[in-house]
């Protein structure tokens, strides 16, 4: 089929809630201090400020909700909740999960009522995550959520995946509407990549295998957040060469990650367990383009009314609330305290050490000891780093934490409460791999620069 056979009406059902996706999720928007975020971050932003006061109740609340359901759930049988299929697939989860998130509800009342001891309350564990990240999530998602199916739904996907192919299939050995979860991650936020891919694969769209790919290599740190780690370190006006350098080592990475192990294990069936033979070729009366197009209107054509597309809003907003927090709250508490309040991660950078006097980094062992615990939290290195007085050291340990992807106090928690088909090992080998192969580009760079 043609673009031209479809209505008027159809191209505008393409077209107009596609721009305004577009708009929303990877408009470049300059700030005065000259950082870079986009508009559905600046509608994060302002709710994030309106409702300061109250997040960190709201979402202590949430997660003590989320908690109680699943237990009720697993207590009184999901059949119950059969006559609403949403509710039952947000509440009946596998076993781990429901410890996890029993898990979440104890810290998080542990940390709003400062209540139990301090490794969990601390402002620098479960303080860190309920008073700061879990506010930034809450209106992230209240955002995202709802307006994710102006991406999803009305043919813009297709259109991407179409023209796209031919670059994204060689290269990384994925569709080409995977260009549209990495750009969105870009521009916004990590998080929003990561919800994109779990969407898109629970929807039939990407095998196991490229959902776990896209979630661990293309959500990739915003701009924004770079700025404020190279901040962090104090080489602020140094920015650019840091960014692009950050772009150098994460596209090698991105070549080399989906050929080897745990990601190429990945089963390449989707949810439904079928064999992948999904065909991406252009039929001859077409362009690349133009066929593009025309699913892309046809996808269009097939969208239903305001009222579907506020409720499917809404359960996004609810699935990543409920789903997600709890999972960040438990396992990135768990991380973050095992960071800051023992050695393990010293310990395990140690090896690290030769590898860095080899590469004649200054300061090797201080810079060993930043290695690993980004696997925590993104930001620690760069905590941690601040105070080593070689300027290049502190460059490649901002570099590194910000190419190195996987932390669970976000990124890998949201992976982790997702449906992309990773565990926690996998996380943990893929963020090693990510370290050993970005490591030595990182480090030539600077090398160069400094």
């Amino acid at each position: 089929m043609k673009a031209r056979d479809f209505k008027l009406s159809s191209h505008l059902r393409f077209i107009i809630p596609s721009l305004i996706g577009v708009f929303l999720f990877m408009y470049p928007i300059i700030g005065d201090d000259g950082s870079v975020t986009i508009p559905i971050a600046i509608l994060a932003g302002w709710v994030e400020t309106w409702l300061a006061g109250q997040l960190s109740l709201i979402m202590t609340i949430i997660i003590t909700i989320t908690a109680i359901g699943t237990v009720w759930v697993k207590l009184a049988g999901p059949e119950r909740l059969n006559n609403t299929p949403f509710f039952k697939s947000l509440f009946n989860v596998p076993p781990v999960w429901v410890v996890t998130r029993v898990l979440g509800m104890i810290f998080a009342i542990m940390v709003y009522f400062q209540i139990g001891p301090e490794a969990i309350t601390s402002e620098n564990t479960g303080g860190l995550l309920l008073d700061s990240l879990l506010h930034v999530l809450f209106a992230v998602f209240l955002f995202a959520g709802l307006f994710l199916p102006l991406l999803l739904n009305f043919g813009l996907l297709e259109l991407f995946g179409v023209v796209l192919t031919k670059i994204m299939r060689p290269l990384f050995k994925l569709p080409g509407r995977s260009s549209i979860d990495s750009l969105a991650s870009w521009l916004g936020d990590g998080t929003i990549g990561v919800l994109l891919t779990s969407k898109q694969y629970e929807e039939g769209y990407y095998t196991k295998r490229e959902a776990a790919v896209i979630g661990t290599t293309f959500s990739v740190v915003s701009i924004t957040f770079s700025l404020v780690v190279i901040t962090e370190v104090g080489l602020a006006d140094m920015f650019i060469p840091f960014y692009l350098t950050v772009a150098l080592a994460g596209f090698v990475a991105a070549l080399i990650m989906p050929r080897i192990p745990p990601l190429s294990r990945k089963a390449n069936t989707y949810v439904t367990e079928e064999a992948d033979d999904d065909n991406e070729e252009v039929p001859g009366h077409h362009n690349v383009f133009t066929y593009g197009y025309a699913k892309a209107v046809e996808q269009g054509s097939k969208s239903t009314g305001v009222k579907e597309f506020f409720k499917q809003g809404g359960q996004n907003i609810l699935d990543m609330w409920m789903g997600v927090a709890p999972i960040v709250m438990a396992l990135g508490t768990i991380a973050l305290v095992i960071a800051e309040f023992t050695p393990f991660f010293s310990w395990l950078g140690t090896p690290f050490i030769p590898l860095l006097e080899l590469m004649q980094v200054p300061y090797a062992q201080e810079a060993s000891e930043t290695i690993l615990v980004g696997f925590a939290d993104m930001f620690l290195p760069a905590l941690i780093g601040a105070s080593i007085e070689s300027e290049m050291t502190r460059f490649i340990i901002a570099c590194l934490s910000v190419t190195q992807l996987i932390y669970m106090s976000e990124v890998g928690g949201l992976l982790l409460g997702s449906k992309v088909p990773v565990d926690l090992k996998d996380l943990f080998i893929i963020f090693l791999e990510r370290t050993i192969i970005t490591l030595p580009i990182i480090t030539l760079v600077a090398h160069l620069i400094f």
